[in-house]
């Protein structure tokens, strides 16, 4: 990010005005419908964060076709971006971050460390940014809005019988320790955590992935799922423990486990 960054206003300011201050890197296109969408809601939740008093700023790296585009959908927006003259600069923010596709919204901490990269599922999913700056929980509740981190990497989702708001209290609080163990283990070494937790009740959500995924109706059922090598893992059994869970885990972080194709 380090250089000169542009205000809507076509002043410039230097990225040494950032420091202490939590930053948000911005992906984002005006071809592409989804991302404009986001800088709808984005621009409304950039004003509530700042009225908080919180420090914060939005760094916005262009995808665009033509400098034209660029300035047109920058001036919908109230915060930075890089120049998009300066294609190196964008370019290599793409890669320090694999960006594959947009809008993507990367939440930094005041010294540049990523909190994390879910920033669009959390816009959306926390409009009145109660939860800001948005550092990663534990166990997520399986829902539309954060499917997408599905194909993060690898997820373990616990099934249960559970149709009601709060009844799936008891499945998070059951495996909770268990990836707060592991969050923490991987943060002392700086490294990402190689494994999501959710846990999914009875929903269209959740039948779909079982759906998709090929998954006996049984619940309670703990699976690993791994989107991008299709590849599941099942542990079928009567009752579920946080010492099943810690045994099934360990397991498949020693590549213990053998897959069966999604």
């Amino acid at each position: 990010v380090a250089g000169p960054l542009l205000r809507n206003n076509r002043q410039t300011t230097d990225s040494s005005s950032l420091e202490g201050h939590y930053v948000g890197v911005y992906f984002s296109a005006h071809w592409c419908p989804p991302c404009r969408s986001l800088t709808r809601v984005l621009v409304e939740s950039y004003r509530i964060i700042k009225e908080s008093g919180h420090k914060f700023e939005i760094i916005f790296v262009s995808a665009d076709r033509s400098e034209e585009s660029f300035k047109q959908y920058f001036s919908e927006m109230p915060w930075l971006a890089i120049p998009y003259s300066d294609e190196a600069r964008r370019s290599r923010l793409n890669r320090l971050y694999g960006i594959q596709g947009i809008p993507t919204l990367i939440l930094l901490d005041a010294d540049g460390h990523v909190i994390t990269r879910q920033g669009r599922v959390e816009v959306l999913n926390d409009p009145e940014c109660q939860l800001f700056p948005w550092h990663p929980r534990p166990v997520l509740e399986l829902s539309e809005a954060n499917a997408v981190q599905l194909h993060e990497g690898p997820c373990l989702v616990l099934f249960v019988d559970a149709e009601e708001e709060g009844e799936l209290e008891p499945a998070k609080e059951l495996i909770q320790p268990i990836a707060e163990k592991l969050m923490a283990k991987y943060k002392a070494k700086e490294e990402e955590t190689p494994l999501l937790f959710f846990v999914a009740g009875e929903d269209d959500m959740s039948d779909s992935l079982r759906d998709y995924t090929n998954l006996p109706e049984a619940a309670p059922l703990l699976t690993i799922l791994d989107m991008s090598a299709r590849a599941k893992y099942v542990r079928d059994v009567e009752e579920i423990t946080p010492a099943v869970v810690e045994q099934f885990v360990n397991e498949f972080l020693a590549e213990k486990l053998k897959p069966e194709p999604i």
